[in-house]
């Protein structure tokens, strides 16, 4: 049986848990989204050649990542509406590992004739 205190310290993990199995929201690809704003291989001069071709598997299909929600944390930035927003200005896919691998294997999987809700199932098991 459990008392009152142990209730109340197993709240917050229940909390946690619960959180934790919630779905991701992936937001809906914007009509006519395009790779326009995707930095070029001349905006990362200082990027790892991995990098840089994890931004030209984004570029091949804006229309795809722009339908996948980043699960780094930068979704609660400011002006930032999906995985795409990582890869554009000072985006953090420059910098962080979760946004690069969210991207390659979008790509990947992509080139493996997966939909857009098959490609967010696998993100959201590998990375969420």
């Amino acid at each position: 049986m459990v008392n009152r205190r142990q209730a109340l310290l197993l709240i917050p993990i229940f909390l946690l848990t619960a959180a934790a199995r919630r779905a991701t929201v992936h937001p809906t690809p914007r009509r006519g989204i395009t790779s326009a704003k995707v930095l070029k291989p001349a905006q990362l001069t200082d990027a790892d050649p991995e990098v840089v071709r994890s931004f030209d598997m984004v570029r091949e299909i804006p229309h795809i990542i722009d339908g996948i929600s980043c699960h780094c944390g930068c979704a609660d930035l400011p002006g930032h509406y999906s995985l795409l927003s990582c890869y554009e200005a000072d985006g953090m896919a420059q910098e962080c590992v979760v946004c690069q691998g969210e991207g390659r294997l979008a790509y990947q999987l992509h080139q493996r004739g997966k939909t857009l809700e098959q490609i967010r199932v696998a993100i959201d098991r590998d990375f969420g």
